[in-house]
């Protein structure tokens, strides 16, 4: 099986817990059967490998969001980078470029390309298979798989297959509705539309030498900037003739806002909080150091983490994006290829950050212009190395790095480090990357 993730969003709707960089597939918020929690990418990975060991999985994402996917699931794992945000249909076009260029996938192989973050059990990864065998037999240029509706949802598109068979053509398609025009089209069997499509890699490559002119994967990656914003609904799918519906009766749910995310939930409460018996359908989702307690609610949703706090009714839950949009602060948590850090104090000339490296790992060499920092190491063993300069580093020490000295630290242990940031331009934009010594 070769198979496409799609890992995108802002980072809105799950606010606090999600934001620019670590989007909700990265949270970790459901139980392993050996108590560990793991995120939706980690679920899906595992349930892929797990129904086809070999499966060629290729994920389609932002720079922003590689050093996560490695943290998470390691390197086993194509990655299709969009060097910007331009809808789905480019960032198919080029994950489609990269499987023929890159990973020398034939145009005859089918592709079944899915979102990262659906909460299904493992049946649906074999019909997924299944998809794509119906794909490679060539009787249809796509192929879809349609969800048997459990509701008359406002919230997903519809689509409408010629007959009830478990394969058919599709009649055609239906925007989100309302509840009332919802209820009809599940009268005449329409499925909702999950966004998962089959077709044979040639196919997809054939349409987007079409709508763009490029000559490779390469080609395409150097423009992709200029590229229309389009989704693959309107680039390519409704234009299609050649098109069939494969229908899905088993678990799925699309976890996009916290009211859905809470339903998949296994336990009320994941990290540090309590509650007290009066409470009904109360959750708690705490990334915090410290505790949270719950007392006389009902039906509310309580998010912690160093973006912010969250305390919203369910229902009102969905309605977060507008008001998350109106905020302006730095992003104070991310995951990055060495281990990831947390901003823990935002002064007037100052910004204090916990780091945390991985054992193993080491930041780039490098240094700033414009500020001071001072490095705690609180745990674990490592290196720093200052303008050429070796120094074994262990819990208590400190290194002083002053504006213009290049810099870097190695973990050989996870190593946890407090970094004092000083200066009156502390940006983002002030590293200058050097060969590694």
């Amino acid at each position: 099986m070769h198979i496409v993730l799609l890992s995108g969003g802002s980072g809105k709707r799950l606010w606090p817990l999600s934001n620019e960089v670590r989007s909700k597939q990265f949270i970790k918020l459901f139980r392993r059967e050996d108590g560990s929690l793991e995120s939706m990418l980690q679920r899906v990975h595992r349930q892929i490998r797990s129904v086809d060991r070999n499966a060629t999985i290729t994920i389609a994402t932002s720079k922003t969001q590689v050093s996560a996917i490695h943290n998470q699931i390691g390197r086993d794992v194509g990655i299709s980078v969009e060097p910007c945000r331009r809808d789905t249909f480019p960032a198919i076009a080029l994950a489609a470029a990269y499987m023929s260029d890159v990973q020398k996938v034939g145009r005859d192989e089918a592709v079944v390309v899915c979102p990262v973050d659906p909460f299904v059990d493992d049946s649906y990864f074999s019909m997924l298979d299944r998809v794509g065998e119906e794909a490679a037999k060539g009787r249809a240029n796509l192929v879809l798989l349609g969800i048997e509706p459990t509701y008359p949802s406002e919230k997903y598109g519809y689509i409408i297959p010629q007959t009830q068979d478990p394969v058919s053509k599709v009649a055609m398609f239906k925007e989100k509705p309302d509840v009332e025009t919802a209820k009809g089209y599940l009268a005449e069997g329409a499925l909702w539309n999950a966004g998962v499509f089959a077709f044979r890699l040639g196919y997809l490559l054939d349409k987007a030498h079409e709508l763009i002119e490029f000559s490779d994967y390469h080609d395409l990656y150097a423009k992709y900037e200029t590229l229309r914003k389009i989704s693959f609904d309107y680039a390519v799918v409704e234009g299609e003739t050649a098109i069939e519906v494969m229908r899905y009766e088993g678990t799925w749910k699309d976890l996009g806002t916290w009211n859905t995310l809470t339903e998949a939930m296994s336990e009320p409460i994941v990290g540090q909080g309590r509650m007290d018996g009066s409470c009904e359908g109360v959750h708690i989702i705490n990334e915090l150091d410290i505790p949270i307690l719950a007392m006389g609610l009902k039906d509310v949703i309580i998010g912690a983490s160093a973006e912010g706090i969250l305390v919203s009714e369910r229902e009102k839950s969905s309605a977060i994006k507008q008001y998350v949009e109106q905020m302006d602060r730095p992003i104070m948590f991310a995951e990055k290829s060495w281990g990831s850090y947390r901003i823990l104090d935002v002064g007037e000339q100052s910004l204090t950050v916990k780091v945390v490296l991985n054992a193993g790992q080491r930041m780039q060499y490098h240094s700033h212009q414009r500020r001071d920092e001072v490095w705690t190491i609180i745990s674990g063993t490592g290196e720093v190395i200052v303008d050429g300069n070796r120094t074994s580093v262990g819990c208590g020490d400190v290194i002083l790095l002053k504006a213009g000295v290049r810099h870097t630290i190695l973990a050989e242990t996870e190593l946890q480090v407090i970094e004092v940031q000083s200066g009156k331009d502390i940006s983002v934009r002030d590293k200058t990357k050097h060969p590694f010594p």
